[in-house]
């Protein structure tokens, strides 16, 4: 369901000038508590914001999930700015050293939950557009905005609601910029050009159940598949490629056994996950782990799921500008790295050919007392406005 919401719809702050604008705009959103997939109003705050520097807002709600759409002009290239307002639940309060959603600004960090993660990275999309667009009005191409409230949690009704959306009528994206925090040590270190698949399956082996005094009238299914443990746990899948690592498998559960000590249980249950890179499909990984359990003369059956496909952005247009306005405003020359899970570029991927992501200091972020190098907000802000005046420069 799509709707468009005026201004005076939405909830409205007070708009801060200069340096401090970036931190008091996170400030305002960190103060509220939208925890996935609830957004207690961030998207409204932001749609204001927005709206009075001349963006449509439509947002795009499925299920219990609020998402904005925001877009300025017409004409290419779009470039959008991709995040989400949701954060993970706080964890045990008594460990936070102050309230995680009154944000609070301590040896120069500023502590909160969702600092990092990422209403940080939000408040410096909003302030380097607004600076943006006040001194060149008349740049050229399209900016938009695409915000979600479930990131952190199913992620199936968020990102992936509005790409489907904008893919239904033909509204592609050609530049996008995601504020995951990406940074390693430094602000600017390390940006990211690419995520790894994600495959998930759950096996069921079957054996027989029976007492363990009589294991010839039985069959153990943990017996049977410990060798094809094993062979799968030393295979090599791929060599990975330039940016990617070689795909990794792993096994996160095993479920077998009626709880009681004298029985050989009936079945087992493996969840197992692979991180896959370009240099592999999902069908192919399906192919080669069956004909492992196929020659162990097993009876299994497994419930696939496909969590992520891997996306790539090499060097081009977006990257280049990432690259020079990062060392433009650090010093430093950032790593371009596919590492960590997988973000909400996966989805965005389908519908943009050159996705990154930009963010901050990524040490605290899911942790308690997460926090975020106050300095570091304008300085974030400063790249994003540099990449928009490289990609979209005033037309002369």
């Amino acid at each position: 369901m799509a709707s468009s919401t005026p201004a005076a719809e939405a909830a409205t702050a007070p708009v801060a000038t200069g340096d401090d604008a970036t931190v008091a705009l996170a400030t305002e959103l960190i103060r509220r508590r939208s925890i996935t997939p609830d957004d207690a109003g961030c998207l409204d705050l932001i749609a204001d914001r927005l709206h009075r520097a001349g963006f449509r807002c439509e947002f795009i709600r499925r299920a219990a999930v609020s998402n904005l759409w925001a877009r300025r002009g017409e004409g290419k290239p779009l470039l959008c700015f991709a995040g989400h307002t949701d954060v993970v639940p706080s964890g045990p309060l008594a460990e936070w050293h102050s309230d995680p959603f009154q944000p609070t600004q301590r040896d120069g960090l500023l502590h909160g939950r969702g600092a990092a993660d990422m209403k940080g990275s939000l408040a410096a999309f909003v302030t380097a557009t607004e600076d943006f667009i006040a001194t060149r009005p008349a740049h050229r191409g399209s900016l938009a905005f695409l915000l979600t409230s479930d990131e952190e949690g199913d992620a199936i009704d968020g990102t992936v609601a509005v790409t489907e959306a904008l893919a239904g009528r033909g509204e592609l994206i050609d530049y996008c910029v995601v504020g995951e925090p990406t940074a390693s040590a430094r602000l600017g270190d390390t940006i990211k050009n690419g995520r790894r698949g994600s495959l998930s399956g759950r096996l069921t082996v079957r054996g027989v159940q029976g007492h363990i005094a009589y294991p010839h009238l039985a069959k153990n299914p943990i017996h049977l598949l410990a060798p094809a443990l094993a062979t799968l746990a030393g295979m090599v899948w791929d060599e990975g490629n330039e940016f990617f690592p070689p795909t990794t498998w792993q096994v996160s559960n095993i479920h077998g056994g009626t709880g009681a000590g004298n029985v050989i249980p009936g079945s087992v249950v493996v969840d197992f996950n692979f991180r896959f890179a370009t240099a592999s499909e999902p069908e192919q990984l399906q192919r080669a782990l069956c004909a492992v359990l196929d020659d162990a003369g097993l009876s299994y059956e497994i419930s696939w799921t496909l969590g992520a496909r891997p996306f790539l952005t090499g060097r081009g247009e977006l990257i280049d500008a990432a690259l020079q306005a990062v060392h433009d405003e650090t010093g430093l020359t950032a790593e371009l790295s596919t590492s960590g899970g997988t973000s909400d570029g996966r989805f965005i991927a389908a519908i943009c050919p050159q996705v990154v992501e930009i963010g901050p200091v990524n040490a605290t972020i899911h942790q308690v007392n997460e926090c975020v190098e106050a300095a570091s907000l304008p300085r974030l802000a400063a790249i994003y406005r540099r990449i928009l005046e490289r990609l979209l420069p005033a037309d002369d």
